[in-house]
C-alpha cells in the first residue's frame, strides 16, 4: 500500500510542554485520515510539522514521498493547507487573494485568474468576489481559506479543523467539497473535534491525547471497542450524580462515563431495553429526577470519552497556538 503521508516517532516540545510524544501516522493515497483529539492534544503541532511550518525535535516525516526535513520546498509544491486561522489578506478581495496564491504557485497569470473564478463559484463567493475580505463573515473567510488551499489542485491537503465556526449549512457544503477532493484523487489529513465530521469523512481515524496516538481504526472499528447498546441519562440535579453512578455501575459492562458539568452519565449495557427498565426503576425508587434518558448505539463521542476520560471539547487552553506569527507563517506555505 502506498502511503502519501508517513510520520514515525514525532516529538515536539515547547519548553516544558511536550506537544508530541512519539506520534506515528500513515495515510494511504486517496484516503482521508481523521486526527481526533481535544485542544492541546497535539493535532495542530502535527499538521505544522507535516506542512514544513515547524521542525520536529525527533522523528521522520515524508509527504508525497518527499522527506520534509531535507526538501521542504518540494513538499510545499505538493500540498495545500487550511489552518485554524484563515490565512487570507483582509485588505485584498477574494479574487485577488486567490489569484495571488495562484501566482505564488507559478500557475501563470491567465491560469491563476481562471482558477480564482472557478473556486469562487465552487465556494459560493462569487457575489462577494470583489469585496475586501475584511468585510467577510467568519464563515465566508473559512470558505475562502479552503479555496486558497486548493488553488494549485494539490496532491495532499491538510485541513486543520476546517469547519470550526461554520453554520450547519456551510459545514455540510465543506464536507461535500472534501469528499469531492478525495474522489478526484487527493489525500486528506483532517483534524477535528467534531465526532460527526470524523464519522462522515474519515476512512481511518487516529485518536490522540497528550501527544500520543491512543487508538486507530475505522469509525465502526472504534465503536466496536465500546460494545453494544448504551444507556445515557441526564440528571436534573448534580447532587444525584454519585447515586446514579452507583446504579449504572451495577448494570454496566464497560464502566460508567461521567460529564459532571452536563450532569450526563453513560454506560454500555447488555440486555438493552430490559437494562433500561431496571435502571429507571432504581432511579425512581432512589428519588433521582431525570431531564433525559435514552438507549442508543455507541458514537465516536463515546469512544473518545472511554479512551481519554473526557469529552473532545473540554480541554481549556492550547499549547498549539504557537508563536504570534503563526498565521503569517501559514500564509508563507505557498511560497
Amino acid at each position: 500500500m502506498t502511503h502519501t503521508i508517513r510520520a514515525a516517532g514525532l516529538v515536539k516540545r515547547y519548553g516544558a510542554v511536550t506537544a508530541l510524544d512519539g506520534l506515528d501516522l500513515t495515510v494511504p493515497k486517496g484516503t482521508v485520515l481523521g486526527l481526533l483529539g481535544p485542544n492541546g492534544a497535539g493535532k495542530t503541532t502535527a499538521v505544522r510539522i507535516l506542512t514544513t511550518l515547524l521542525e520536529a525535535d525527533a522523528g521522520e516525516v515524508e509527504v508525497a514521498g518527499i522527506d520534509v526535513r531535507r526538501d521542504p520546498e518540494k513538499v510545499r509544491e505538493k500540498i495545500g493547507l487550511s489552518g485554524q486561522n484563515a490565512a487570507v489578506d483582509e485588505h485584498l478581495t477574494a479574487h485577488e487573494n486567490l489569484e495571488m496564491v495562484g501566482r505564488l504557485y507559478h500557475l501563470g497569470a491567465r491560469r491563476a485568474r481562471a482558477r480564482a473564478v472557478e473556486l469562487l463559484e465552487e465556494f459560493d463567493l462569487t457575489d462577494a468576489a470583489h469585496r475586501p475580505t475584511k468585510t467577510y463573515s467568519g464563515g465566508m473567510r473559512r470558505r475562502l481559506d479552503l479555496a486558497a488551499a486548493l488553488v494549485a489542485e494539490p496532491e495532499v491537503v491538510f485541513l486543520d479543523e476546517p469547519t470550526t465556526g461554520l453554520d450547519p449549512r456551510s459545514r455540510v457544503q465543506m464536507w461535500e467539497t472534501i469528499q469531492d477532493l478525495v474522489r478526484k484523487g487527493s489525500t486528506v489529513l483532517l483534524t477535528t473535534q467534531y465526532m460527526e465530521e470524523a464519522d462522515r469523512l474519515a476512512d481511518d481515524i487516529v485518536v490522540i491525547d497528550r501527544g500520543r496516538a491512543i487508538a486507530r481504526g475505522t469509525a465502526d472499528e472504534l465503536k466496536r471497542q465500546i460494545g453494544g447498546e448504551r444507556i445515557e441519562v441526564v440528571l436534573s440535579d448534580a447532587a444525584d450524580v454519585p447515586r446514579a453512578h452507583a446504579y449504572l455501575t451495577e448494570l454496566s459492562v464497560d464502566g460508567v462515563q461521567v460529564d459532571e458539568q452536563a450532569r450526563r452519565l453513560s454506560a454500555g449495557v447488555s440486555g438493552g431495553a430490559e437494562a433500561l427498565r431496571e435502571l429507571l426503576g432504581r432511579l425512581a425508587d432512589g428519588g433521582v429526577e431525570l431531564l433525559d434518558v435514552g438507549l442508543r448505539r455507541p458514537t465516536l463521542d463515546d469512544v473518545f470519552l472511554s479512551l481519554t476520560g473526557h469529552v473532545a471539547e473540554d480541554t481549556a487552553g492550547d499549547e498549539e497556538d504557537g508563536s504570534a506569527d503563526s498565521v503569517e507563517r501559514e500564509r508563507e506555505v505557498a511560497r
